[in-house]
């Protein structure tokens, strides 16, 4: 076996410290549930924006919710959950960056994110919550330009009446602690499948089985509609990002590793996505009780 060199080892003790840092950061911060600022009931949930401090804000859904959205005031390249750094990773597996789809505005840290490195994309955003659409805008800076727009709809119903293929979408849409399963189905991912380009890539947020334990079932859906299927963990957090593909790629870790270092390497972007792609990467397995979740099945 030939020898990892000093750098190497001295990179993968960084990365594990950085790993440890973001766990205890984690921890920390879930005991910690700030001042509230803003609290509007909805039919979807209480929508609360809590004032951290450090110029940090955050959505929840509940006093007592978890944080759906971290955004620090002024900084759009601020990625505060450790999920959303191991999603963008995702960007790397679409060969366009021209039109982006979110499903889930939350606090708007994907599409502020996407607007300051792709200025010149069209960005939709879609929320069926109009409080969570109002906080974002007057409590957390969000703002909509001619080219990056909000809507307020049910995202299976936008997805359905998708016209235009997008290069990247992003499944981002949570409950108060759950995907709706409306958007869990393989009908809901069929049109998913249908509203991205052939050489684009669907991002899937998801709470793994020792949380939610349909996770597995979800992970079956997605593997019966999709022709390619990768599965990241995230440290600290109970997440896992499904990097879903309508085409056949075959991609190995070195692969998938080098095109997320390229691509943070020429977007300057703050965290290295071929480390997380490196540590994250685990085998696409589903548990053998698991079933294809479907209309039918989950009750539609």
């Amino acid at each position: 076996m030939k020898p990892r060199s000093l750098g190497h080892c001295y990179g993968g003790m960084l990365f594990a410290a950085a790993l440890l840092a973001v766990l205890l950061q984690t921890v920390t911060a879930a005991h910690a549930s700030g001042t509230v600022v803003y609290e509007k009931s909805s039919p979807y949930g209480t929508v609360v924006i809590t004032d951290e401090g450090n110029g940090l804000r955050a959505l929840r859904f509940g006093r007592d919710g978890v944080r759906q959205s971290l955004v620090k005031s002024g900084d759009p390249e601020y990625l505060g959950l450790p999920y959303l750094p191991v999603a963008l990773s995702g960007l790397a597996l679409c060969n366009e960056h021209r039109r982006f789809l979110i499903l889930g505005l939350g606090g708007s840290t994907i599409p502020a994110f996407l607007r300051r490195h792709y200025p010149d994309a069209e960005i939709d955003a879609v929320d069926i919550n109009p409080e969570v659409a109002y906080a974002a805008k007057n409590y957390l800076g969000f703002r909509e330009d001619p080219r990056l727009r909000v809507y307020i709809a049910d995202g299976r119903h936008f997805i359905e009446q998708v016209s235009r293929p997008y290069d990247a979408i992003f499944l981002d849409a949570f409950g108060a602690n759950a995907v709706p399963e409306h958007l869990t189905t393989r009908e809901f991912l069929s049109a998913v499948r249908r509203a991205v380009r052939s050489d684009g890539v669907v991002v899937g947020n998801l709470w793994h089985s020792a949380v939610k334990p349909s996770y597995d079932s979800m992970v079956r859906t997605y593997r019966a509609v999709f022709s390619e299927l990768h599965v990241l963990r995230v440290a600290g957090s109970g997440n896992r990002i499904l990097l879903a593909l309508p085409r056949q790629q075959s991609l190995t870790r070195d692969e998938l590793a080098k095109k997320a270092h390229r691509l943070s390497t020429e977007l300057r972007f703050r965290s290295n996505l071929a480390e997380l792609i490196e540590y994250g990467l685990m085998p696409v397995t589903s548990a053998g009780d698991s079933v294809v979740l479907t209309d039918a099945n989950v009750g539609l």
